[in-house]
């Protein structure tokens, strides 16, 4: 809808001062990369880049300097179809870039990226917004969100559950105790020493250890709870909650099986 692609069905909206209904009054002023980019797999990065100028009547744009903007003036005379998978992508921003945007508009910019490519992705981006650039990121990654966005909406079933501040939404969770006994076999007798002397826990098999929510100041009486009670703890220390805990408890969900697809936008 931002884009023009699809029509809203109801409500009203601007973008950059724009009517959301009429989207040639704002979208000069809009790059966008969806999904994933579309470019002529013979041609070098610079050449397709020329290509959109020429189709877009866009006047002259400084290509090459867009090109090292986004990591790859040592590639542009290279054919697209020799690009890396982060490369495409980084072309693909590049592309959003001719337009000189006031607002860039990117969908999971860091799908299928290896580290490596994510953490450039990452820098990029941040380094976009830092030019005054506002960067809106749609992405089920959360935690990609809290590395590169400042502000963020959370969404669930095509419902806002929250919206605010990075800082604030993870300020406002707080932080965990984790405790692992040193023998596995003594993980459940932990928890319910725990439950029993009061605290809210859970248990995180994959960790092997108790994960201490709420009702605790500190970690010294969780030391205390698993001593009194003939256990030995090998690891204990407070965790920070992250933006995904705050997703997890905002919409009433638990379940944390990666095919759930909820989708979470930010913007900077």
């Amino acid at each position: 809808m931002l884009l023009g692609l699809i029509r809203p069905s109801s409500g009203s909206g601007t973008v950059l001062g724009g009517d959301l209904g009429d989207p040639p009054s704002y979208l000069e002023k809009v790059g966008a990369l969806i999904e994933s980019p579309a470019f002529y797999p013979q041609l070098s990065g610079r050449d397709n880049l020329r290509v959109l100028v020429r189709l877009g009547r866009l006047s002259a744009r400084p290509i090459d300097e867009i090109l090292r903007r986004v990591g790859l003036a040592e590639r542009a005379s290279d054919r697209y179809r020799t690009y890396s998978l982060g490369m495409k992508q980084r072309l693909g921003i590049a592309a959003a870039l001719l337009v000189s945007p006031e607002l860039l508009v990117l969908d999971e910019p860091t799908n299928g990226l290896d580290p490596a490519g994510i953490l450039e992705m990452r820098g990029l981006i941040r380094s976009l917004a830092d030019d005054g650039i506002t960067v809106f990121v749609s992405s089920h990654l959360i935690s990609e969100i809290e590395h590169i966005c400042d502000h963020v909406v959370m969404i669930q079933a095509g419902r806002s559950v929250c919206q605010g501040r990075v800082a604030e939404l993870r300020a406002q969770q707080g932080s965990d105790i984790v405790a692992r006994p040193e023998q596995v076999q003594d993980l459940d007798r932990l928890a319910e020493l725990l439950r029993a002397a009061g605290y809210e826990v859970r248990v995180e098999p994959e960790s092997d250890a108790v994960v201490i929510q709420t009702g605790v100041d500190g970690a010294a009486p969780v030391n205390r709870a698993a001593m009194n009670g003939g256990i030995t703890l090998a690891y204990l220390a407070e965790r920070h909650r992250s933006l995904e805990d705050a997703f997890f408890e905002l919409t009433g969900t638990h379940s944390r099986d990666a095919e759930q697809r909820h989708e979470l936008e930010a913007v900077r």
